[in-house]
């Protein structure tokens, strides 16, 4: 099937670049440019995309609002933030937000293209170093601490809060299954299990969460 994309962007020469790159790649289509988020918002429910590729620092509607206004209306867009910075805090606020992940912008054609297969897959676009260093840094930034046993959290097996902290340290479910000895198709079903318990929309806000109620803590 073919992944559908919408840039969001307020710079031009950006959303037309990554519309030539991403129109040139297979199982690819850009159905769609926005200028703002508030455009963003007004196009995703009249276009339907797959993937919203999305700028954080733009006028009239940021990045970071649309994507909780995305995220949270009747959707399954996913969300993969651009940023010039790979340490932004906008970016992590985005990430807590309901974004899937984020690429920077000087990214390459293929690391793009890699990244939308990816989110549209429904996947976490984090590799492990940036799952430790955007995640654990802006962590604590953000709000106090929350109680050491935070709803949902209880309603996990142990194997799934064993799952959930291997989500956080950044592994595929390939990585998960090697380590824990176990089948590919086993490890997805156990995040869909956590997902679900914890009513969170995908691996990316897994990880968030493991380390907003300190169930992963630095090293």
């Amino acid at each position: 099937m073919t992944i559908r994309v919408l840039i969001v962007d307020d710079q031009m020469m950006v959303r037309e670049g990554f519309s030539v790159l991403l129109n040139a790649m297979e199982g690819i289509e850009v159905v769609g440019e926005a200028v703002d988020g508030r455009e963003a918002i007004a196009k995703v429910a009249a276009l339907r995309p797959d993937v919203v590729l999305m700028d954080i620092r733009m006028p009239v509607m940021n990045g970071l609002e649309a994507t909780r206004e995305i995220v949270a209306s009747d959707t399954d867009a996913k969300v993969l933030v651009l940023t010039t910075f790979d340490l932004d805090e906008y970016v992590y606020q985005a990430l807590r937000a309901g974004a899937s992940g984020f690429l920077l912008k000087d990214a390459s054609a293929r690391q793009l293209a890699d990244g939308v297969r990816v989110v549209a897959s429904g996947e976490a676009l984090l590799a492990p170093s940036v799952t430790k260093r955007l995640i654990l840094e802006f962590s604590k930034l953000s709000a106090p601490p929350k109680p050491a046993d935070p709803a949902g959290i209880g309603e996990l097996t142990e194997r799934e809060t064993e799952v959930l902290v291997l989500i956080a340290q950044g592994l595929s479910n390939a990585e998960i299954a090697d380590r824990l000895v176990v089948a590919e198709s086993t490890i997805k079903t156990h995040v869909s299990r956590i997902l679900v318990k914890l009513g969170l929309r995908d691996r990316t806000q897994a990880a968030v969460f493991a380390y907003e109620t300190r169930l992963v803590t630095p090293a």
